[in-house]
């Protein structure tokens, strides 16, 4: 399962990695856009989605993703908590988030996306991202730093 799939950006990789793919967000146009990518793939479902709220069963995924997200949101806890209510036991919720890793390039790329409707909550370096899991209890975490023009770190959390 992806939530917040957003344009498909992420999802067309991993669709045709997948048995099955659950692409869910919370906006129409942005499914729309991810239907259209990804509309070659038998094995993908794009369904509008509450990512604080989902309505599926428990344990429902072998892994779930939410990608460049977390720092969008009112309440990152309640979307997390509901990722992992989802998720199999056994199974992983793979965050990737965009950091600062140096303020300069990065701190306008930030101000960049804003302006075009990117309401950031907040922004992270690689320590803080790991404060924010540690702050909430959450256990069993990896972080994977990917570097390049938007870095980000990919807090995957074991269930």
């Amino acid at each position: 399962m992806e939530c917040a799939c957003g344009t498909g950006a992420i999802s067309k990789y991993t669709a045709p990695k997948c048995r099955y793919l659950t692409a869910t967000d919370f906006s129409d146009k942005m499914l729309m856009q991810t239907d259209k990518k990804l509309r070659k793939y038998l094995n993908v479902l794009i369904e509008y989605a509450d990512i604080t709220k989902l309505d599926y069963a428990n344990e429902s995924f072998d892994k779930v993703v939410v990608g460049n997200v977390i720092h969008l949101l009112d309440d990152p806890y309640t979307a997390i908590d509901e990722l992992l209510r989802v998720c199999k036991p056994g199974g992983k919720v793979i965050i990737p988030t965009y950091i600062n890793m140096s303020g300069g390039r990065q701190g306008f790329i930030v101000k960049l996306l804003e302006k075009s409707g990117a309401g950031f909550k907040r922004q992270f370096d690689i320590e803080s991202y790991r404060a924010f899991f540690e702050k909430a209890g959450y256990k069993n975490v990896t972080y994977d730093v990917v570097r390049g023009r938007m870095p980000c770190v990919i807090a995957i959390i074991k269930k």
